[in-house]
C-alpha cells in the first residue's frame, strides 16, 4: 500500500466516523420525535429526512454549496468569522452526514417504535423527569437499532460521491476520499491505485454492514 492510498484511507474513514458522530443526537432526536410524536408538519419533516435517499446526491451536494459557500446564509455569516467551510475537510464530514442520516433515522425510529412503554411509565411514577427517562430506559432499550443504524449510516459516509465532490472536490491530501480516489484513479488510468481503494472500501464496509445485521438478527 503507497502512502498516497494509506492517506486516502485514513483521511475517509476518520471523516466517516467524524460525520457518523455528528449525525448521532440530531438523529437520535428526530427519530424520537417521529416514532413518539404527533405535530403538525411531521409529515414534512419526515419527507425531508428521507430526501437524500431519492434525490441525486449532486443535486444534494449543490444544495450545499449554495447553503455553505461565501455567498450561501451560512457561508456568508461563517466568512464574517474567518471560517471557511466549502473544498476543505470539514466540507467533507458535513456532506457525509446529510447523506447519512436518513438511514440512522429510519433505524433508530424502528427502536424507538418497539420500546416497550411500561417500563417508562414505571420510571415516571418512581419521579424520574423525562431527560432521564430518556436517558436511562428509552435510550438503552432502544441501543441496538441506533447501533445499527449509526453502522449503516458510517458506511453510506465512506461511500459517498456526489454530494462531496461539490462541496468538497478530491483535493489530493485534503479532500479525496475513497470514492472521489476510485473515480480520479480511473479517469487517469491508474487502475492499480483505483482497485486498491476498491479494496480498501469493500473491506471496511462489508465489515460494517456485517456488524449491523448481526445486531440486526440480534434484535429480531
Amino acid at each position: 500500500m503507497t502512502p498516497e492510498i494509506r492517506e486516502i484511507a485514513v483521511f475517509t474513514t476518520l471523516a466517516a466516523l467524524a460525520a457518523t458522530v455528528l449525525m448521532l443526537v440530531p438523529g437520535i432526536a428526530v427519530a424520537w420525535l417521529l416514532a413518539r410524536r404527533s405535530f403538525p408538519g411531521k409529515a414534512v419533516v419526515e419527507t425531508l429526512v428521507s430526501l437524500p435517499l431519492v434525490v441525486p446526491p449532486v443535486a444534494t451536494g449543490l444544495l450545499l454549496l449554495w447553503l455553505l459557500g461565501r455567498r450561501g446564509p451560512l457561508g456568508s455569516a461563517l466568512e464574517g468569522a474567518g471560517i471557511d467551510v466549502v473544498f476543505t475537510p470539514v466540507a467533507v464530514v458535513i456532506a457525509m452526514a446529510v447523506m447519512g442520516l436518513p438511514l440512522l433515522v429510519r433505524t433508530a425510529r424502528a427502536g424507538f417504535e418497539q420500546v416497550t412503554r411500561r417500563y417508562e411509565q414505571v420510571a415516571e411514577t418512581l419521579g424520574a423527569g423525562p431527560w432521564r427517562v430518556f436517558a436511562s430506559i428509552t435510550v438503552p432499550l432502544a441501543s441496538r437499532h441506533i447501533l445499527a443504524g449509526a453502522l449503516i449510516a458510517f458506511s453510506r459516509c465512506l461511500g459517498e460521491f456526489g454530494a462531496t465532490i461539490v462541496v468538497a472536490g478530491s483535493i489530493p491530501g485534503r479532500t479525496r476520499t475513497l470514492a472521489s480516489g476510485i473515480y480520479t484513479f480511473t479517469e487517469t488510468g491508474a487502475d492499480r491505485q483505483a482497485a486498491m481503494l476498491v479494496a480498501i472500501s469493500l473491506t471496511i464496509a462489508f465489515a460494517s454492514v456485517l456488524a449491523s445485521n448481526r445486531l440486526a438478527r440480534a434484535i429480531d
